[in-house]
């Protein structure tokens, strides 16, 4: 039976998101590629047609008002029956427009079928404009300038409007505008002599100018929706590649806890052999039972508890380092004396400086307060740092130890030796998790390459940080900080010269005899 838990609901509802934000990013790459492609009226009709609507929707009450106001103002020049009949005509051609448009904003396919409410649209329009051109049949034959003069007016009124409201559909635009404008060129004949040139002159360079109006307000509506298509399209791709990280993080944790699960369960087998092999080749080793009669047997007894206790080692710097990884290394913290451990770990590693020749030379300043940390981590990595040192430096060479106060004041220890060094460009190398330099690779040194990133983890852990510094040919550095928070008594302890005492020691181990 298939076991449903809350990482694979977690998983269901992240993968159909995904899902869902890739068909999106699919439609705006379409809506990109027809845009480039010059096609832009016959990706955005719907949204064009849209706007249309919501402008005539909010615009009906104000033309409403507009058509009773001059309707009642051509009552002076014309009976009111027929201004009642005029009026009737244009509110109808007004609420069949203003039926179409609330009907169209209220549909949801209104993807479907675009090209029968373009028409619509357009009869609308017109029907509306020829209406409104109908006041010239009212007062064609008032002879009354002023009354001349408000009918050209309302006809340039209507017209202005009309070219702002309908400017997101040009055929709409046309289609008002033509009534209007054979409307106002009749009115205008029957003026006799020059006088009807200059009325007639501004009436059409009026229209001209809202015709060209309304294709600028059409050209600036199209790039508001390209606008808003390109930020739509950001968003969404924005959107998949954070649940796209989100993802491969989600999948970098499962795998860290394979990975986890994995160590944990191979450091169990692995251990229980292992002990075996260490205890009965230690045994072997000893001639517990009797001595061998083959000599080999026993250089193969060291050879194989040597192998064993390698192989040990190696599994616990792999522990060491996924738990440090995994952020689930507990540090057992206590207060400790940073020279003491150094010191200790000197001693220990004493004897293989020896048989290399090496000098090891102490610098530690005196009156260091107590530091709390983790002695064993800090133990370890102090042993992982010396231990390279002499690793790496040739016969007869010298590491330098130095203890001491920081600028901010904590405490630091920094491990120099005279080796070759490290290239710059392999440093990152020795830095990560099984990384060895060439020098290690040339000489064959023995070493899985998880020290360093062993002790930068558990430097990290107590919230200090790790420097390495190498050339060619002088040499390397390694020093080590401990932030102030991690001292107990902050303040340092001072002779009376206000100078902090500094202890050298130099220990040249004697070559044992083999």
């Amino acid at each position: 039976m298939k076991h449903v838990t809350a990482e694979t609901e977690e998983r269901g509802r992240s993968d159909h998101v995904l899902a869902a934000t890739s068909h999106r990013l699919r439609w705006f790459h379409g809506v990109r590629a027809k845009l480039s492609d010059g096609r832009r009226v016959s990706v955005f009709d719907v949204e064009l047609l849209r706007m249309f609507a919501e402008r005539h929707r909010g615009a009906t009450p104000a033309m409403g008002t507009l058509a009773f106001v001059v309707a009642g103002v051509a009552t002076i020049w014309v009976p009111v029956t027929d201004v009642l009949i005029w009026l009737s005509l244009l509110c109808s051609a007004m609420v069949v427009l203003s039926g179409w448009t609330t009907t169209f904003l209220f549909r949801s396919d209104t993807r479907v079928g675009s090209r029968q409410w373009t028409l619509r649209f357009i009869l609308g329009e017109g029907a509306q404009g020829a209406a409104w051109a109908l006041i010239v049949a009212l007062l064609l034959h008032v002879r009354d300038p002023a009354a001349q003069t408000f009918v050209l007016f309302v006809l340039l009124l209507v017209a202005a409007t009309t070219a702002m409201l309908s400017a997101t559909l040009p055929a709409a635009v046309y289609a008002s505008l033509a009534p209007i404008t054979i409307a106002i060129v009749v009115f205008t004949r029957p003026v006799s002599g020059y006088a009807a040139l200059p009325l007639m002159t501004l009436a059409g360079a009026a229209v001209v100018f809202f015709i060209v109006l309304a294709r600028r307000l059409y050209g600036t509506a199209v790039e508001t929706l390209v606008a808003q298509a390109e930020k739509d399209a950001l968003i969404v791709e924005l959107e998949q590649s954070k649940l796209n990280s989100d993802e491969a993080r989600r999948r970098a944790e499962e795998a860290s806890l394979a990975k986890s699960r994995f160590l944990a369960t191979m450091s169990h087998e692995l251990r229980t052999p292992l002990n075996a092999i260490l205890g009965f080749s230690e045994v072997m080793k000893g001639e517990l039972f009797g001595p061998h009669t083959v000599s080999a047997y026993r250089e193969y007894s060291d050879d194989i508890h040597s192998s064993g206790q390698h192989l040990l080692m190696l599994i616990n710097e792999i522990l060491d380092l996924s738990r440090v990884e995994a952020g689930r290394y507990e540090l057992k913290e206590e207060s400790v004396a940073l020279a003491h451990v150094v010191d200790d770990c000197q001693r220990l590693l004493a004897l293989r400086a020896g048989k290399r020749n090496i000098t090891l030379v102490d610098l530690v300043e005196g009156g260091l307060p107590l530091i709390w940390v983790d002695e064993r981590a800090i133990r370890q990595v102090i042993l992982n740092l010396l231990s390279n040192a002499i690793k790496f430096t040739p016969h007869g060479g010298t590491v330098t130890i130095k203890v001491g106060w920081t600028v901010q004041g904590g405490q630091y220890v920094s491990i120099r030796d005279t080796g070759p060094g490290i290239p710059e460009a392999e440093i990152p190398v020795v830095m990560s998790s099984f990384g060895r330099g060439t020098l290690a690779q040339k000489n064959a040194e023995e070493g899985s390459g998880l020290g360093l990133p062993i002790v930068k983890g558990l430097i990290e852990l107590h919230g200090g940080t790790f420097t390495l510094k190498s050339k060619l040919r002088e040499g390397t550095e390694v020093i080590v900080i401990l932030p102030p928070e991690r001292i107990i008594d902050p303040t340092p302890q001072e002779n009376s010269e206000s100078v902090p005492v500094r202890t050298e020691r130099r220990r040249r181990a004697v070559r044992s005899a083999a």
